[in-house]
């Protein structure tokens, strides 16, 4: 879920979601390397994202992903599966009456 919503809005390479994760989540969550690429590659097999290798002059060649439809709807289904669970633990630890 992490992964995929760091893609709803626009492409990005394994870098700049790594990044955005780390940042986003105030540093408390981080993904290197050798744990976020083979995550990638597993989603794009799945079909859930797409990643196409873009060449930029004075750069090296990056592959940049973006989410499908597929992806879209499962990061849909996961937030909301999240969200639940949140809630019932919530209810459970009595967050709710404090």
């Amino acid at each position: 879920m992490l992964i995929l919503a760091q893609l709803e809005d626009c492409q990005r390479h394994g870098y700049e979601i790594a990044g955005l994760i780390q940042q986003r989540s105030g540093g408390l969550v981080q993904f290197h390397a050798a744990s976020l690429y083979p995550v990638l590659y597993r989603l794009e097999r799945r079909g859930m994202i797409q990643g196409r290798w873009v060449e930029k002059p004075g750069q090296r060649r990056r592959r940049y992903y973006r989410l499908t439809p597929a992806g879209r709807k499962v990061l849909h289904e996961q937030r909301r599966n999240w969200r639940d669970f949140l809630t019932a633990l919530g209810r459970a630890a009595g967050f709710g009456h404090a």
